[in-house]
């Protein structure tokens, strides 16, 4: 009898033994603290860079001469579109945020040297005054710069953008007139030119590749329009007082490098 209770008594001290280191494995861990999203590549931060490109488009240049009441010949005006191309090339400095988590928020600045530049030459001859000689006009956009908005979509390391926002640059027209006579013995040769800097707009799109974690690599498409210089007074090129007026729009097309801090 001894002998029967005593072995039940270790099988039980058995039994329950395992029984509470199996309920000691069961124990709930706690769950690991939540980590913070990361994208695989960031474009949140300050860059700065450089570009350059080609650009062009039409320049109109109008003159406008309201003639004295007691002229006959009542009022002239004319009016020209000389196409304009030239390259152009600078820096650009700029901020990225990155949220949602693909879009791209950002503002950029940016200058160029500019060789971008209408030119128009003409011949005629009065045959009836025994004179004949050239017209050249020339409108330069001497430098131009830009400060905008961006907002654009990631993809990984690959960005596509929508961009808009202030445009200003220099502007100069220059006109020359060489007049020849008496079987060209003679000469008379009358120029003018004026400059302005102009405050306008601009917008467009571009896409930008990260080639490495600090450098990537943009092609963008802008169209900027400065508005128009103007000046008053005679105007040698027609031999007329007047208003003569260069309207400036035109497109550009750039490649960069940016590095990112």
């Amino acid at each position: 009898m001894k002998n029967i209770l005593g072995t039940t008594a270790i099988y039980s001290f058995l039994v329950f033994g395992t029984a509470a280191v199996q309920a000691a494995d069961l124990t709930v861990e706690p769950a690991p603290a939540p980590v913070a999203e990361r994208f695989a590549y960031d474009w949140s931060g300050f860059y700065i860079g450089a570009h350059g490109g080609i650009g062009g488009g039409t320049f109109k240049h109008a003159f406008d001469h309201a003639a004295d009441p007691l002229d006959e010949a009542g009022e002239y005006r004319a009016t020209e579109d000389i196409t304009a191309f030239g390259a152009f090339g600078g820096v650009q400095v700029g901020y990225n945020h990155q949220f949602g988590p693909n879009w791209v928020a950002g503002v950029e600045a940016d200058l160029s040297a500019s060789g971008i530049k209408a030119k128009d030459s003409q011949s005629y001859n009065w045959v009836d005054h025994g004179e004949f000689g050239n017209r050249d006009v020339e409108t330069k956009i001497a430098w131009f710069g830009t400060l905008r908005g961006r907002l654009g979509y990631a993809m990984d390391n690959f960005l596509i953008y929508g961009t808009g926002g202030a445009a200003y640059g220099s502007i100069k027209t220059s006109a020359i007139d060489s007049e020849y006579w008496d079987g060209g013995a003679s000469s008379d040769i009358d120029s003018h030119s004026f400059s302005d800097t102009k405050l306008g707009w601009t917008a467009g799109a571009g896409f930008e590749y990260g080639l490495t974690e600090n450098i990537t690599l943009k092609t963008e498409y802008l169209y900027v329009d400065l508005g128009s210089i103007e000046t008053s007074g005679y105007n040698e090129f027609y031999h007329f007082d007047g208003r003569t007026s260069v309207d400036t729009a035109f497109h550009t097309l750039k490649t960069g490098l940016n590095y990112r801090f």
